[in-house]
Order: C-alpha cells, then sequence, then structure tokens
C-alpha cells in the first residue's frame, strides 16, 4: 500500500474500501474481515449507512486474529444530517466511536453540506484538537462551500470526498480542493457500471494495454491525479484486483484520453440544486 500526507502531516492510504449499502451486519463484518485481510487499511463507513457496528466486529476479528493492530488501520465515518449541529454531532460521534469499538477515528467527515454543518464542524474540531480525531474534513462539498469553511473554521479541512469517475472528473474542485490543501477522495469512483463504464471502448483498450481490468484503470487513473479511490465489492478476488494498482503506470497519452471521457456532469444527483437539498433530508 502507498500513503499520502494530509494537511495536518498524517499519513492516509492511497487507497481504500468502502461499506455503503452493505446493510447485512453479518454480511459486512465479513467483508470488513476479508478487505483488511485483502491488505486494505482505509476502512469508509458512515452513520447513516446503519453498519458501523459491523464494521467495527470487522475490525476487532482483524485485530484479534494479528492480521493488523489498530494504528496501522485508518477509519473513516461521517456525521449525518440527524445529528447536524454542536450537542447532537458530539453525541453522534461518542456513539459512533462506541459501535466501532474503537478509542479514536482516524477521520470523520460532515457528509452532507446541509443544516448545521458549521455547528458540527465545531464539535468535531474540539474532539480533533482532544486527540479523538486525527484528522476532520467533509464529504459532498463543491468549491464554494468547501472555500466557505476553510476559511471561516479554526480547522482547514483535510479531506473532501466527492463523486469522481470519468464521466465527472470533477476538475474545479480539485483545483480549489488544491489551493487550500485538501484531499481529495472519490466515492463512486466506477460510477456504479451507469454509462457503460466497465465496458467503455477507451477504458476496455487501456486495461488491455496494461494486462488491467477496466475497474483497475479508473482506480490507477484515480492516484495519478492525486485522488484516494474508495472502492466496495463483497468478493474477496475483487478485493484483491481493487488493490493491485501499483506496478503499473497510465501513460500521459493514457491519461489525456480518459479526459476526454468527462461529461462534467454527476452520474447521480447534483448536490446544490434544491430538489436535491429536499431528497437528501428526507433520506433518513
Amino acid at each position: 500500500m502507498e500513503y499520502i500526507t494530509l494537511n495536518n502531516g498524517i499519513k492516509m492510504p492511497a487507497a481504500g474500501f468502502g461499506v455503503f449499502q452493505i446493510k447485512d451486519a453479518d454480511e459486512c463484518a465479513r467483508v470488513v474481515y476479508d478487505a483488511i485481510a485483502s491488505g486494505y487499511r482505509l476502512i469508509d463507513t458512515a452513520q447513516s449507512y446503519y453498519n458501523e457496528e459491523a464494521v467495527g466486529r470487522g475490525i476487532a476479528r482483524a485485530i484479534d486474529e494479528g492480521i493488523v493492530s489498530r494504528d496501522e488501520l485508518f477509519i473513516t465515518t461521517k456525521v449525518w444530517l440527524n445529528a447536524a449541529g454542536y450537542e447532537p454531532a458530539k453525541d453522534s460521534l461518542a456513539e459512533s466511536m462506541r459501535k466501532l469499538g474503537l478509542g479514536y477515528l482516524d477521520l470523520v467527515l460532515i457528509h452532507q453540506p446541509y443544516g448545521d454543518y458549521y455547528g458540527t464542524y465545531r464539535a468535531m474540531t474540539e474532539l480533533y484538537q482532544a486527540g479523538r480525531i486525527r484528522a476532520i474534513g467533509v464529504s459532498n462539498f463543491y468549491p464554494d462551500r468547501l472555500v466557505d469553511l476553510a476559511l471561516h473554521a479554526d480547522v482547514v479541512p483535510a479531506v473532501d470526498q466527492i463523486e469522481v469517475n470519468p464521466f465527472d472528473q470533477k476538475n474545479e474542485s480539485l483545483k480549489w480542493a488544491a489551493k487550500y490543501g485538501v484531499q481529495v477522495e472519490a466515492w463512486a469512483p466506477f460510477a456504479e457500471g451507469r454509462g457503460g463504464l466497465f465496458t467503455n471502448p477507451e477504458l476496455t483498450a487501456i486495461g488491455e494495454n496494461h494486462g488491467k481490468s477496466v475497474g483497475q484503470v479508473v482506480l490507477r487513473w484515480l492516484i495519478q491525479r492525486g485522488i484516494v479511490p474508495i472502492s466496495k465489492t463483497t468478493r474477496k478476488e475483487r478485493m484483491a484486483e481493487n488493490l493491485n494498482l501499483f506496478d503499473f503506470q497510465l501513460t500521459p497519452d493514457e491519461m489525456a484520453a480518459i479526459a476526454k471521457l468527462d461529461t462534467a456532469t454527476s452520474q447521480f444527483f447534483d448536490h446544490r440544486t434544491p430538489e436535491s437539498v429536499e431528497y437528501v433530508a428526507k433520506l433518513h
């Protein structure tokens, strides 16, 4: 595993494993254990995934079996809208740590740029300064909201986790994140297969050039752009494949070919529209 350094000096794995939509507790615990056994060290969950406790079981099993020690892991969770605000966020993060069975978290993100996220960020900042969280950041913050928080908060966000894939490459977000020293993470790097990603001719041809799958090409493309991809699978063989990213390099021509796939359009929804705000607010 390779590592990147965040703006507060701590190191984070260059690729991570996510557990979105893995709701069955036993399956989730097994998947997290398998991911760690496969070599993943960054595990990404969230309060709104309703699987923190199962994630904690998978982590505990891997530690108990000597596969990994706690300090080798980089565990992320996210504060949901129903815990927005200073006191609710503090209480929710204490509950997240209890569910995960951890005395500290490596990264905590504000999940959505709605509600009293300034109050949430103050609570996160306090826990960060107290050493209960090693890094704090945001998720789904477009450049205007990210810059606003970076300028007015006591701690500049270390991470912004946003949708990035070949069809929505987020060039503007990357530019502003770089200006403020914010590391970008990519959720849905495969766009959940939308737009025919896994059969795309350009990506397929690049994969054939390197003896790699389309998924590996996409993950490698993200890493070469300085983005940390968060991928998900329940299959052990795919976990191993999705980590086999550090023995090849995409050429400048291949990077340019992928750049041409950009539509600058979300494959899911734009978080800035009023309809999206209403939709997310009703989710949980």
